[in-house]
């Protein structure tokens, strides 16, 4: 409502200032062409002021001209001498000619008569003297006293000076009253001035008051927006937590659910179990991906979706999420395959974790949709400069397609291709939408090609900076050419809590005569690393007081060392690789450790080839039930005393993990039967048990409370670890 209420007195405003312009500029206008021909009149007036001024003076001028002319003639009878007649014309043509503009445009009847008889006295003067001329020519003389001493002479003088005296007070008068309207006239000016410049100031006081109103308002309007907008921040970031929170503990049962379910399917069912078996499964993983989607799409529309940039390999991560993909694509039928153009530097700087998850999405989206055929992924080169590379992304399936109508509604949230989707292969319609806003988030773009029955294609790039330094890239290499105690030894630091992962690593470097220090856990790999030198380090990622990511990042950013780490994790899932690397780590590798795999990492970061004469030594082992010695074996190159230090540490700690992880349990203290299920992961793996223990180890890890499946686990745990036990002191008594 305040809203609307601002929408409306903003537009009040601009209509009253629009108003008010133009009811100011008409009333300007009109004052101004009051004023301009009052202006006009008063010049006009002031004009003829100055004509009568003038004609005043000729007036006095005439009087003393027809005088003169007067004289002239008196002066030429009594000497009888024509010069005196001379300019006598001229004098009288002027007189004629002022008395005629005087005449001109003169309303005055009486005033018009006295000018007329002026000129017809002025006319009397030059036939006076035209008269005289004729005498003088005719008699020889001007001797006519008659004419001097003539009263009617005199009477006409007297006549003509009268007749400009009142011509001269009617004039003055007339000057009088033009005075009196100037001084009108000049008082209107005034007041024509004096009410423009009132106008100006009550206007631009009006407007003035009412803009800096409107400001005044602004500003509060302003502050209650900003004030808005942190409540809103407030509230997004409550229902932030609040849907992590919820989402977490709605996953961690959901996990152990579907932990569960995956034991039940290995179990003997019949029919109708099966198939209630698997719909709990299905439905399980259908909340999962809900409960996933509402979080992502929560934190987009919060603005707290943030993109980490960091190292990681594109080859990785591509391999890492087809594998990831490959059984369920079996499982259908499908063929699944990746090609990336060899131009793509390897190692790119940018959000690997946020790459997989749009990797992981199209890539289920299309498993999921296709029943038959393949899925193939192609990663291109769609631009590249010294520093940055667009890469391009191509999602193809051969599956049920999308219909054209509805292709552009694909990226829009809680919409799907067809109204039966949700009900034959579940899901929200939140997926593409959520994608769509990663893709932006990274400033690339997607769109879509698709033919309905005939497969979709999912088209998008993304711009990533090159790593300076390519890290991956470990070369081809025969690790028989590695394994010669004559060459000259690395220096690696071993940094795992688990006894028997250490023993496990120092047999490997041993063998291939790489020199090594140990550490427990990432503080003390810090505190060894500010004293002593190492060229590798294997680092493992959960460990007590400080673990890996934690000790990885101080090594970067406190001590400032470039030393290639490697990391070693038991959770081999789709982007851990990715993960490690943007934590600052340079490669990854997951528990139990691959020795070929191993050596290979290793030789990438500087072993020197030389020639391997050693021979592995093949013997026949005791077939056991539930110990397979093949790993060990295949480590110890036939090294009994590595295989023998090894099964007396796995006898030695394993009891006490186990009797932990028992108590824990019995305590209710699921933190320690979490480290200890995870720590087992790895020491059970030299032993060959981690196929039968991992789900066990994966459910007890993810237990938080008591429950019949947990217990029944954890008895099965201990009943396979105590057979176990007893089979490696036969082993270790064969030795």
């Amino acid at each position: 409502m305040k809203k609307i209420s601002s929408i409306m007195n903003n537009k009040r405003f601009s209509y009253f200032i629009i108003l008010t312009f133009i009811a100011g500029s008409l009333l300007l206008i009109a004052v101004q062409i009051n004023s301009a021909q009052n202006t006009k009149e008063l010049i006009r007036n002031n004009n003829k002021l100055l004509n009568e001024l003038r004609s005043s003076n000729h007036l006095r001028e005439i009087d003393r001209d027809i005088l003169g002319v007067e004289s002239r003639i008196r002066a030429s009878i009594a000497t009888n001498d024509t010069t005196h007649l001379e300019g006598i014309d001229q004098k009288i043509s002027q007189i004629e000619n002022f008395l005629d503009s005087l005449s001109k445009d003169n309303a005055d009847a009486e005033e018009e008569r006295l000018i007329h008889r002026l000129s017809v006295l002025a006319m009397d003067k030059k036939t006076t003297k035209d008269k005289l001329l004729l005498r003088y020519h005719t008699l020889g003389n001007m001797d006519d006293q008659t004419s001097i001493a003539n009263p009617r002479a005199r009477k006409i003088s007297n006549e003509i000076t009268s007749i400009t005296a009142k011509i001269y007070e009617s004039r003055k008068l007339h000057m009088v009253d033009l005075s009196k309207k100037n001084e009108e006239m000049g008082q209107k000016a005034r007041l024509y001035d004096i009410s423009l410049l009132i106008l100006l100031i009550l206007s631009g006081s009006i407007v003035g008051y009412h803009i800096l109103r409107q400001f005044k308002r602004q500003r509060l309007l302003i502050q209650e927006l900003d004030v808005a907008k942190k409540k809103a921040t407030v509230a997004a970031e409550t229902k932030e937590n609040f849907l992590a929170n919820m989402s977490h503990e709605i996953r961690t049962p959901l996990s152990g659910i579907l932990g569960f379910t995956n034991l039940l399917q290995k179990r003997p069912l019949d029919e109708t179990s099966k198939e209630f078996v698997s719909s709990i499964q299905r439905s399980g993983e259908n909340l999962m991906a809900i409960i996933n989607d509402i979080l992502d799409l929560s934190k987009i529309e919060a603005g707290m979706m943030r993109i980490t940039k960091g190292i990681f390999s594109i080859n990785g991560l591509v391999n890492s999420v087809e594998t990831f993909f490959v059984e369920r694509a079996k499982e259908k039928g499908l063929t699944i395959s990746s090609k990336i153009d060899p131009s793509i530097p390897d190692t790119l700087n940018g959000d690997a974790t946020r790459l997989t998850q749009i990797l992981v999405n199209l890539i289920g989206n299309a498993i999921k949709f296709t029943h038959q055929g393949s899925i193939t992924i192609e990663i291109y080169n769609k631009q590249l400069t010294e520093n940055e590379v667009i890469v391009g992304f191509k999602v193809s399936d051969t599956g049920i397609g999308i219909d054209k109508e509805k292709l552009s509604e694909v990226f829009e949230r809680f919409n799907q291709g067809e109204d039966s989707t949700t009900r034959n292969y579940g899901g929200t319609g939140l997926g593409l939408s959520i994608v769509k806003s990663l893709i932006q988030l990274q400033n690339g773009n997607i769109e879509v090609i698709s033919e309905q029955g005939k497969g979709t294609t999912f088209h998008f790039f993304i711009p990533y900076a090159i790593a300076k330094e390519q890290i991956n890239g470990a070369p081809s290499v025969n690790i028989n050419y590695f394994k010669d105690k004559s060459n000259v030894p690395l220096k690696v630091l071993i940094v795992d809590d688990n006894a028997i992962n250490q023993s496990l690593m120092k047999h490997l470097l041993s063998q291939w005569n790489i020199d090594y220090d140990i550490a427990n856990n990432g503080l003390e790999a810090v505190e060894y690393l500010r004293n002593n030198d190492c060229d590798l380090i294997l680092m493992d990622i959960q460990m007590p007081q400080m673990d890996g990511y934690a000790a990885t990042q101080k090594i970067r950013e406190e001590l400032k060392l470039d030393i290639p780490i490697i990391a070693m994790t038991a959770h081999a899932l789709a982007g851990e690789r990715e993960r490690c690397m943007s934590r600052g780590m340079n490669e990854y590798i997951s528990k139990p450790v691959n020795e070929d795999e191993l050596f290979k990492l290793i030789s990438g970061f500087g072993l020197k080839e030389g020639k391997n004469n050693q021979a592995k030594a093949n013997e026949n082992s005791t077939v056991y039930q539930y110990i397979d010695l093949t790993y060990m074996k295949s480590i110890s190159n036939g090294d009994k005393d590595f295989e023998r230090t090894v099964t007396l540490q796995f006898l030695d700690k394993i009891p006490g993990h186990l009797q932990e992880m028992e108590s824990g349990y019995e305590k209710a203290d699921f933190t320690v039967v979490k480290l200890r299920a995870h720590d087992l992961k790895s020491s059970v793996a030299i032993m060959g048990l981690l196929p039968l223990l991992e789900e066990k180890l994966n459910i007890l890890e993810l237990t938080n409370e008591e429950n019949p499946i947990s217990k029944q686990t954890l008895e099965e745990t201990e009943d396979i670890l105590l057979k176990s036990l007893d089979e490696s002191k036969l082993f270790l008594q064969s030795l």
